[in-house]
């Protein structure tokens, strides 16, 4: 198993290497720069990462999804000193956070939860977002649909709740240029599969609701026309 674990303090991203090496790991790749440790990341892939989220030049956030961006099949693991981030883990993408001073058995726990799910890569794509106080590990698969707002974008989940994700809706469609996935308005792209019903409103466009859901959305006319030809091409 290959590991990164990124933290500033130097004494504490020794212990967290030492127990890593006590719980079987023998790849470690361990940096107190978080920018360090981005570049290190294009070059090498990791099964997991074990983050620290107070740094000083780049939190643990920022830096997930840097490397999210770059293989989105990546488990991680935030760590820090602080109880009150608290972290939601959507499906098995997010393995969850552990407390400073780190434990042994918390780290192997976060390490046989990799290891259940390692091999089922393409459920584990995964954004990082927020709500509130609230950290979220988001697999695609989960998402009903996605709504740009601003400079970021609105993730409605399967609980029902509206993550915001630092992402413009041009960077969502790229990232969900999957069979399931399409843009039906300049700024909103469904989940084709969690669609219960359509209904033709005015100027022919497309009311669309979901399943298990009460959101509805409208798409624009030329989005209704390129979705009917499309429905229609993948029916036959």
């Amino acid at each position: 198993m290959r590991v990164l674990a990124v933290d500033d303090e130097k004494l504490g991203l020794a212990r967290l290497e030492r127990l890593l090496t006590s719980c079987g790991v023998d790849d470690i790749t361990a940096i107190q720069e978080p920018q360090k440790a981005l570049e290190i990341a294009h070059h090498k892939k990791f099964d997991v990462l074990f983050l620290d989220i107070s740094m000083p030049t780049m939190s643990g956030l920022v830096l997930a999804q840097k490397i999210l961006d770059i293989e989105p099949q990546t488990f991680i693991v935030f760590q820090t000193a602080f109880s009150e981030y608290a972290l939601e883990a959507y499906d098995v993408g997010g393995i969850g956070y552990i407390l400073k001073p780190y434990e042994k058995s918390a780290i192997m726990q976060a390490l046989q939860k990799v290891k259940q799910y390692q091999g089922q890569t393409d459920n584990h794509k995964k954004l990082l977002g927020k709500l509130g106080d609230r950290i979220y590990l988001i697999s695609l698969d989960e998402i009903f649909y996605v709504k740009a707002s601003l400079d970021e974008v609105i993730v409605q989940t399967k609980n029902g709740e509206s993550v915001y994700v630092k992402k413009k809706i041009s960077e969502m469609e790229i990232l969900l240029n999957r069979d399931n996935f399409f843009k039906i308005h300049r700024s909103i792209i469904v989940n084709i599969e969690k669609i219960r019903s359509m209904q033709t409103v005015e100027q022919s466009k497309l009311q669309i609701k979901f399943e298990g859901i009460d959101d509805v959305v409208t798409s624009s006319k030329d989005g209704a026309k390129t979705f009917r030809e499309y429905l229609e091409r993948r029916s036959l």
